[in-house]
């Protein structure tokens, strides 16, 4: 009987220490599965926020490229209006420049109309000179408003920049290239040459 007793006593301890074993590894395998769910959690987070970082840098990128691309398109119409403007205004400018001249001129044409018809009735030769010296004084004075002006020959050393050689005329070794004639007169407006002066020089 006694001996009963203690197989019984003894089940009953093994019983309960499986119990404490099975206890203690459903709790380890829990804790496992709850660190193993920790650290996953914590891997998405750390994984999505440099993603979102990523975003919102391209979408800070992309306005920077939208704004650039605005600004350039803005600065592209100002140019392209400047540009027509500008040849507007050249237009008018060259317009306004050859009407004034015109106007300048027309007086010129009044007074040759003038000489003309008194040279049928002048009764000499006089009159007749003194209306083409007018005439004449009237054209130097155009010329001059004009900032037209008659380019120096005569005695001066010849300048390729000014002066057309129509000729060569043996001189004395102080005449060499030097002008000694001046066939045809010619001008410059301001720097720019509007006609070569058309001379002979010595050689």
């Amino acid at each position: 009987m006694a001996e009963d007793n203690n197989i019984e006593e003894q089940k009953v301890e093994n019983a309960e220490e499986q119990t404490v074993e099975a206890t203690a590894e459903t709790a380890e395998a829990a804790a496992s599965e709850t660190a193993e769910t920790t650290a996953t959690e914590a891997e998405e987070t750390a994984t999505a926020e440099p993603v979102d970082e990523r975003d919102a840098k391209i979408a800070e990128l992309e306005a920077q490229v939208a704004a650039q691309k605005d600004q350039y398109l803005r600065l592209y119409a100002e140019f392209d209006n400047y540009k027509k403007r500008t040849l507007k205004e050249k237009a008018e400018l060259i317009q306004t420049a050859g009407k004034n001249v015109l106007e300048q001129m027309l007086p010129l044409i009044d007074d040759m109309e003038r000489a003309m018809v008194s040279v049928q009735n002048a009764d000499s030769v006089e009159g007749v000179k003194e209306g083409i010296d007018l005439i004449y004084n009237k054209f130097v004075k155009f010329l001059d408003s004009n900032n037209v002006k008659e380019i120096e020959t005569v005695g001066l050393p010849f300048n390729t920049d000014f002066h057309e050689a129509v000729a060569q005329v043996p001189m004395g070794e102080d005449k060499k290239g030097v002008v000694i004639d001046c066939t045809q007169k010619g001008y410059i407006m301001g720097e720019k040459v509007v006609r070569f002066a058309k001379v002979v020089i010595g050689a």
